[in-house]
Parts: structure tokens; sequence; C-alpha cells
């Protein structure tokens, strides 16, 4: 499998989600010490359409990127129909149709706290659990 994933520390004004929430005229968040944004996924081809592939890009990624950098927080923007995708890894929507000024394009922006994502990305789907044995003597 081939994929990439882009994470961008927050704060410093180099990420889409904070322009979004630049041009809104009430702040709808705050980011904290260790915020980063999660983008820019990318699968091969023949991998795009498996939920099960991407929950494994992004459990790699972001299980090296807590490992090596104060990740608490994990933002991104994505449109509505993968926010709700996202919400079975440990993330939330926060705000929803988001527009980009100068575009039509909008947004829904999710927020996941990194320790309850990674651990929704460890758990695996309940058909392909293992059945509990039980020892009998």
């Amino acid at each position: 499998m081939i994929g990439t994933i882009r994470v961008v520390p927050m704060q410093g004004g180099l990420t889409l989600t904070e322009t979004l929430l630049a041009q809104s005229t009430t702040p709808l968040h705050v980011f904290g010490n260790g915020s980063w944004e999660v983008g820019r996924l990318v699968l091969a081809p023949q991998y795009r359409s498996d939920p099960e592939a991407l929950k494994r890009c992004l459990f790699l990624s972001l299980s090296y990127l807590c490992q090596h950098a104060d990740a608490q927080n994990l933002y991104a923007s994505c449109s509505h129909v993968l926010s709700r995708l996202y919400r079975r890894f440990g993330f939330s929507a926060f705000a929803k149709d988001v527009v980009l000024n100068g575009t039509e394009k909008t947004y829904t922006l999710i927020y996941g706290y990194a320790p309850e994502v990674l651990d929704a990305l460890a758990r695996r789907p309940a058909l392909n659990a293992p059945a509990a044995h039980k020892e009998t003597h």
C-alpha cells in the first residue's frame, strides 16, 4: 500500500483550518500547545475506497507523530461526508459549512484528542476480532 499524510503544527497560520477560522467573525476554537492539523492524506487509487486502509494509514502516521512530538490536539478540514467517516476514528465536527473566502468550497472542521483518536484507530473491527476461547481442564 502506498500512502502519505501531512501534519502541520498549528498556531503559525500555515493551515487551512486556521485560515478558515481566521476569516470567521466569531472565533470557534482556540488552539493550544500540541495542536496539529492532519491533512493531505493520499492513498493509491486501489485503496481509496477501503476504510480499513485509511484507518491503518492514519494510525501509523499519528502514532509516529505522537511518539516524536507534542501532539495532543488534532484538527482537520474535510467534506461533510468525510467528517462522518472520521467520527469512527474519534474525531468530532465543531464547525460545518465553513466557506473558504474567494471560493465556493465549503468545509467541515473536525477535532480529536490524540490519545482517543489513536485508541479508536487501534481497535479492530468486530467482525475480524478473534472469538474468545474458554480453557477447559
